[in-house]
């Protein structure tokens, strides 16, 4: 279970004077001490944390011991920080010894640089910048490495000279200043001057940053004294043998899908992370089945998993609901139903090793104007309350190049990098979402690349290194795809779009277009990862066009009286009227946008301009008619004689044509 990071430090202790340690240094590491050899106690770390995982102070110790019984390596540790100076984090005792042996060193270089650059003041004859209390901590750590401390030279012990939080020693570290610039020379010279062995042991050097780039770049590139060892976040291995000592109450076999979801559950958290999860369930309250839950409450806080409380609101004919504002896409809703269904019950991904993939994911294509984006709100209305909690994202706005980084965040050093990404900042604060991706054709294809590890694993790191995670969301991707293509001139420049399929074909010839424009339009790692839930729209159908018609006028007349307090009545003839012309190819074309766009024209506009023209007050009734074949409005009265207005104005000649 040696983590390579470990082999390959160990492989260079005593070869390297100069140890650059990055990326995952505040974490616990798991150790496989060799038989015979006793690892120092990691007295740094919970006394009921399990023995072979230590911090990485006492790593340190252990790995510079040596993994080999027969030929150990005596070290001394020298531990440096920026803020307590000298520090004696194992215990030993040695903190005291070393550093004061240092003093009477660092004071020897000291008085030998000024026996060899006299100064003509003797006030200036110092180490320069010496009252600089970092600069001092450098001067010692360089005294340690290049002096032999040790006065027995019978048994001499090599000194490590850890310098933690060293990210912290430059606020630019391509920009020193001269105090600062004086720390990392003496580091440096320190190491280059450094006692070397035989390869068993050597003084070494060891700092320890956040990213290799917090220190100077001349220190590291180009120097074959130095090597960065990157220690990754803990893979499976080790989280499994962690949480097999933090909860051994998963032992029992009945509990092995517990204890597997547990570790999918906790993939990209830190074994540090993990002992807190250990310590939440030691308080009791949380039965061993329901040990993963505690991990929701560990990522999103106390807060409600909105997914158990959904469970009732799908019990009453959900489909019937989502019906009531997208007409005519039966396969739609029914793939959507099933999808919610899953959902609720958590059963998603279980045929998968990963236990952290979304709650749903869902490819609504086909034509414009036909649902796709009404869908996404109505199952946001039924899941939510509010068709607004949606987070939506209009990926056309997303089309250049480095469009991701709005996304998923800058990386670090490039402008926007504090602020985060767009889609990682919204999911951090609501995990708990319904995602729509409108017209995702149009993103760069970089984006959907992003997305591969979104719909794999369920999680995302942004540009600051923090990790989101997409297991409680529900994505929805729109495209319009294969349902036009780009008319080019003989020049080969895009001049403008045709349709490829038009309202009539049968929907198996419309499914079959779109999925192969989406086969070569979209990489197959990205189809595959959508599986079978791509749901291709049809045009929309008489019957549904007729259910649109009337919703729309019914809206429209419903919000005439709220707002303005009159009240307006369509007859059945003037419906029929706009039925007929909502079949009309140019309109069915554009689905229930086009719909929406008759009835402004042909109803809503005369209709306002009917209102403002002959003063209609609150309380009052009027009523459209068709007259000629014309929308016309009249005011409402009980004889039935008042003068007909078209959408002209006009008042000659109109008969009603329904009485």
């Amino acid at each position: 279970m040696t983590p390579t990071w470990q082999r390959e430090l160990d492989n260079f202790i005593g070869i390297k004077p100069i140890f650059v340690i990055e990326g995952n240094v505040a974490d616990l590491y798991p150790w496989s001490p060799a038989p015979n050899t006793a690892a120092p106690a990691p007295e740094a770390a919970d006394p009921s944390a399990a023995a072979d995982f230590l911090p990485l102070d006492a790593l340190l110790a252990a790995l510079f011991a040596g993994t080999d019984p027969g030929r150990p390596r005596p070290y001394r540790f020298l531990f440096v920080d920026p803020l307590r100076g000298i520090s004696d984090p194992l215990g030993t005792g040695d903190a005291t010894i070393l550093a004061n042996a240092a003093q009477r060193e660092a004071a020897q270089i000291t008085a030998e640089a000024e026996a060899l650059n006299p100064a003509s003041d003797p006030a200036s004859r110092q180490q320069p910048y010496a009252a600089n209390r970092l600069v001092h901590d450098a001067l010692l750590v360089r005294a340690a490495l290049s002096r032999r401390l040790d006065d027995d030279a019978a048994a001499p012990a090599s000194v490590a000279c850890v310098f933690n939080l060293a990210s912290r020693l430059a606020s630019s570290p391509e920009d020193l200043t001269p105090e600062e610039n004086a720390v990392f020379m003496n580091l440096y010279l320190g190491a280059a001057d450094t006692i070397r062995g035989d390869g068993a042991h050597v003084n070494t050097l060891v700092l320890v940053v956040n990213r290799a780039s917090d220190v100077p770049s001349w220190l590291t590139r180009g120097n074959p004294d130095a090597r960065v060892i990157s220690i990754p976040n803990p893979d499976r291995p080790a989280r499994e043998a962690y949480l097999d000592r933090a909860f051994p109450d998963l032992a029992d076999p009945s509990l092995a899908k517990v204890r597997g979801k547990l570790i999918d559950t906790t993939d990209a958290m830190k074994l540090v992370e993990l002992d807190e999860l250990r310590r939440l369930y030691a308080r009791g309250g949380t039965e061993p089945a329901a040990i993963p839950q505690l991990v929701d409450l560990y990522k999103y806080g106390i807060r409600e998993n909105q997914w158990t409380a959904m469970a009732d609101k799908l019990r009453d004919d959900p489909a019937a609901v989502l019906r009531r504002r997208v007409k005519g896409q039966e396969p739609a809703i029914d793939k959507i139903v099933t999808v919610l269904k899953r959902s609720v019950l958590g059963f998603s991904g279980m045929q998968h090793s990963s236990g952290t993939k979304p709650k749903g994911v869902l490819f609504l294509a086909g034509p414009t104007g036909t649902g796709k984006t009404e869908m996404v709100k109505a199952v946001t209305e039924l899941l939510f309350g509010d068709e607004r909690s949606y987070l939506r994202f209009d990926m056309s706005e997303y089309a250049a190049e480095n469009a991701d980084q709005k996304l998923f965040g800058a990386p670090p050093g490039y402008v926007g990098y504090e602020a985060g990404g767009q889609l990682t900042n919204a999911v951090r604060a609501n995990p708990f979402s319904v995602l729509l991706f409108d017209e995702v054709e149009k993103a760069h294809p970089s984006i959907m690349d992003k997305f591969l590890q979104i719909l794999e694993d369920g999680r995302m790191t942004d540009g600051q290194g923090q990790t989101v995670y997409f297991s409680e969301t529900i994505i929805f991707f729109t495209s319009n795809v294969g349902i036009s293509e780009e008319l080019l001139d003989e020049h080969g420049r895009i001049v403008g779009r045709r349709n490829i399929v038009h309202p009539g074909e049968p929907y198996d010839a419309i499914r079959a277009k779109v999925e192969a424009a989406m086969a070569t339009h979209f990489k197959p790692e990205v189809l595959n990862r959508i599986g079978d839930n791509i749901v291709v729209f049809d045009y929309i159908s008489p019957e549904a066009s007729r259910l649109i018609l009337q919703a729309q006028l019914a809206k429209i007349n419903g919000n005439v009286r709220a707002r303005c307090g009159i009240t307006v009545a369509a007859s059945a003839a003037l419906t029929e009227h706009l039925l007929e012309a909502a079949m009309a190819d140019e309109v069915r074309e554009r689905g229930g946008r086009g719909i929406g766009n008759l009835v402004e024209n042909a109803y809503l506009n005369p209709l306002a301009t009917f209102i403002f023209d002959n003063g209609i007050e609150r309380g009052e009734a009027v009523e459209a008619l068709l007259a000629h074949g014309a929308v016309a409005f009249r005011r409402a009265t009980d004889d039935g004689r008042a003068p007909l207005v078209g959408a002209a104005g006009e008042t000659a000649c109109l008969v009603p044509e329904d009485r």
